[in-house]
């Protein structure tokens, strides 16, 4: 299966990326990919794809990373929602602890 995503470029510290196309069975930094179609600079803020490319692989069934669409749907190439990418937030330790407590204790019923 054809993936468009993203592949890292640059110097550390200082990233940059590549759109590209590559089969999904491949590593994004191996390097062999089918088609870049574009840049993404988070820290220059500079974006160039190529919207009439992106949506021609689109077309014929590429699927598209969830951080390549959040980007497309800003550019507005595609439209549609944002996707959340953000990892799901991880509980406090208070919060667990607590949940542990009202596990542990035992619900009584008066009875006759």
């Amino acid at each position: 299966m054809l993936k468009i995503r993203l592949q890292r470029v640059g110097k550390k510290h200082d990233p940059s990326f590549r759109v590209v196309l590559t089969d999904s069975a491949r590593a994004a930094r191996s390097g062999s990919v089918n088609e870049v179609l574009g840049f993404y600079s988070a820290k220059r803020e500079q974006t160039k794809l190529s919207g009439d490319k992106i949506k021609e692989w689109m077309a014929k069934g590429a699927q598209v990373s969830d951080t390549v669409h959040n980007i497309l749907v800003r550019e507005k190439i595609i439209k549609g929602p944002k996707k959340n990418v953000l990892p799901p937030k991880k509980k406090s330790a208070e919060e667990t602890k607590a949940k542990a407590l009202t596990e542990q204790t035992p619900h009584t019923t008066i009875g006759k």
